[in-house]
């Protein structure tokens, strides 16, 4: 059984999830935005070993607990990133023209890719590459669970910025259309920001999709 726990963290009330295959135990956190000890300590609460971080793309509100899970648990997870964004990444997430500092990051070791399969327990999952938020930005799609991680792709009601560096509206445009509208209707969305929503309800009713 696949189960979700969402926090909302940091300075720009980012979402992060922290998914779990309840029958393995095993679980990973989706965008560890920050304060990592608070992810940690509710897996540790809930009995699960997280196994990875897998990160939907570099800017510093989905990146900025990644250090202190690396350092809190042992084994250390593996920190998984799309190589396009690891500019951003040793950029620090562009937090420094934000005037927010960071003492120190993890370099992620795991590469994501374009159709990539992965596993969660029992729960196969694909990468797909949406760019246009970022050069490198991933989702996170679960077909059984019909359950898609889109990062700051789609969002209930609205789509992700392009106005910062590696931004392209008509990139996003393609990567929604191509990545997100063609997954079935009924798939729930949980986004980078705000509540959850699905693909038949931004398809119908997003007012900046055709």
């Amino acid at each position: 059984m696949l189960e979700i726990v969402t926090f909302q963290l940091g300075p720009v009330i980012t979402n992060a999830y922290l998914v779990a295959d309840n029958n393995t135990k095993e679980a990973v956190v989706i965008d560890p935005a920050w304060d990592g000890q608070i992810i940690l300590a509710e897996a540790q609460k809930r009995g699960w070993a997280i196994r990875c971080l897998w990160v939907t793309h570099a800017h510093f509100d989905h990146m900025g607990g990644t250090k202190a899970l690396v350092d809190g648990l042992i084994p250390a997870p593996g920190v998984a990133l799309h190589p396009n964004d690891l500019p951003l990444w040793r950029a620090k997430g562009g937090a420094p023209f934000f005037g927010i500092r960071f003492d120190s990051i993890t370099e992620p070791n795991l590469m994501l890719e374009h159709g990539q399969k992965l596993q969660l327990g029992d729960h196969p999952v694909e990468v797909r590459h949406a760019p246009g938020h970022t050069r490198g930005h991933v989702i996170f799609y679960f077909p059984e669970d019909r359950a898609l991680f889109s990062g700051d792709v789609i969002f209930q009601g609205s789509v992700g910025r392009t106005d910062l560096p590696g931004g392209a509206w008509d990139t996003l445009l393609a990567s929604i259309e191509t990545q997100v509208l063609t997954l079935p209707d009924e798939t729930k969305v949980f986004s980078g920001h705000g509540p959850a929503t699905s693909v038949g309800r931004e398809r119908r009713g997003n007012p900046f999709l055709g």
